[in-house]
């Protein structure tokens, strides 16, 4: 039997994946070679505009009560303090850091795809696949050996950073791995100076970060090495103590150790997210360094920009094209920034020597010490700064002072029902309730909800995608802006 599509991974990109899918009423498959969920903690913060996507779905609540609120980081040299990044004043319903494992994260999504009526298929592996003309044929491996052949229109290749469905795809993951060698421990700390806020502390011999992921527990990374292979083993209690106190404010205390590892960084990414009815997203299209707590987060923005795209070409109500081809476009183009600020962070906390050193702390308190560049920060790592202004699916409408530009996020109106929510993907016309909104909704009654949202400023109109990015922005009556996008995408 054909389905509509089949998701390879079951980690949080798989999942959100998935779960999108079966939201907007595709038949899914998701298959997992691992026997179990991660019990590791690995990814630790979801966003807030992971959180906004995740409230389209309707889940958001569950991750706020298994979440630990953050409002603050903390860039530390010495005993001075080089900047303080505060998240409370950004402009989400949800100004915070939501630390949870990404066990825990694995969890959530897990009940609410099977609240869909869908389970993940574990111990199971794809394979191989043939993509033809209108459909892929995948072989999977079941459990008890036996192989099965399915028949699906879509394959989404979630399957993290050694991607069965990139090796055959034969894509290349260009980059590079860091000369430098990591630590990783998840333990419980006493006499944590600022214990709500994430520290990241600049040192002589190398970077110190403290995240809390509870009141009590915390995930503790360092740099110890230079990637020449002299670090092999996993950490021990002792010896992060040790890291933790010489680059530390002194004073903490490390018990309870709950995960112990050594791990590199890998910063790669493919050219293209797509060949033909085939996908990439999450990890198996961009690994980068954890430096901002950015990888998890875009890879589930990756699901949710291509799930809405997949099921209005799947379910007939738009074309294949440009729709799909703006899925490697946008997220590619995000992939690239996020891997580049990854990186950037990751080697200004690493920079060796006096003199670099003594420049970069001499210059990042007067940077810093700009608002605008506080909040830029903020909204860069709450990732509501996320956008698609070169996309090649908007249409440029006349620009509206006051409102936001094609390819911006809409702004989430505290209260409101998300814009993208329910079961059916459907655009929003935000626009005053006029004689040529309603007109524009009777024309296309398959494409826009029934009722317009309110408009973002009295002198404009906007045309909202289902994943809460601006389509069209234009000025009040400009229907034509509009019209010219919907009639480029709908169903002929």
């Amino acid at each position: 039997m054909k389905i509509d599509a089949l998701v390879v991974g079951a980690g949080p990109v798989g999942l959100t994946m998935a779960a999108e899918l079966a939201r907007y009423g595709l038949s899914v498959r998701v298959v997992e070679k691992a026997a179990q969920r991660t019990d590791k903690s690995k990814a630790l913060v979801v966003w807030s505009r992971t959180l906004e996507l995740i409230d389209r779905m309707g889940n958001t609540q569950a991750f706020l009560d298994a979440g630990f609120k953050v409002t603050g980081a903390n860039i530390e040299a010495g005993a001075k303090q080089i900047a303080h990044i505060t998240l409370d004043e950004v402009a989400s319903p949800y100004p915070f850091a939501l630390m949870i494992p990404q066990s825990e994260t694995e969890r959530l999504l897990d009940e609410h795809l099977q609240s869909l009526g869908v389970s993940v298929e574990r111990s199971v592996e794809l394979l191989r696949f043939e993509d033809g003309v209108d459909r892929v044929v995948s072989t999977l491996c079941l459990p008890n050996g036996r192989e099965e052949i399915v028949e699906n229109s879509w394959l989404i290749g979630c399957d993290g950073a050694h991607s069965t469905v990139r090796h055959q795809l034969g894509m290349g993951f260009e980059g590079d791995t860091l000369a430098s060698d990591w630590i990783l421990a998840d333990v419980h700390l006493k006499g944590v100076p600022r214990p709500s806020e994430i520290a990241i502390l600049w040192h002589a011999e190398g970077v110190l970060a403290i995240f809390p992921i509870t009141a009590t527990r915390y995930r503790v990374i360092a740099n110890v090495g230079d990637g020449s292979g002299g670090v092999k083993n996993d950490p021990t209690l002792a010896e992060v103590q040790a890291v933790m106190d010489r680059r530390g404010p002194g004073g903490i205390i490390a018990s309870d150790p709950i995960w112990l590892a050594v791990f590199h960084i890998n910063e790669r990414k493919v050219k293209d997210y797509r060949a033909g009815h085939v996908f990439l997203a999450g990890d198996a299209a961009h690994i980068h360094s954890p430096a901002g707590g950015q990888g998890m987060n875009t890879g589930m923005q990756d699901a949710c920009n291509l799930a809405w795209k997949l099921a209005m070409v799947q379910r007939g109500m738009c074309t294949a094209e440009p729709l799909l081809d703006s899925y490697s476009a946008e997220r590619g183009a995000v992939g690239e920034a996020v891997l580049k600020d990854a990186g950037r962070l990751t080697s200004v906390g690493i920079l060796s020597g006096d003199f670099k050193q003594s420049i970069r702390n001499r210059l990042a308190p007067l940077i810093f010490g700009l608002a605008p560049v506080r909040k830029a920060a903020a909204e860069k790592l709450t990732e509501l700064s996320i956008g698609y202004p070169k996309s090649p699916l908007h249409v440029e409408g006349a620009s509206v002072h006051g409102g936001p530009e094609a390819g911006e996020r809409a702004p989430v109106r505290a209260g409101e029902k998300p814009i993208g929510a329910g079961r059916t993907p459907r655009f929003a016309l935000c626009a005053e309730a006029s004689e040529g909104a309603m007109r524009l909704i009777a024309r296309y009654p398959g494409l826009l909800e029934a009722k317009p949202h309110t408009p973002y400023h009295s002198g404009g109109v906007w045309l909202v995608r289902p994943d809460g990015y601006v389509a069209v922005g234009a000025r009040a009556g400009d229907w034509a802006h509009c019209e010219a996008f919907l009639q480029r995408i709908a169903a002929k």
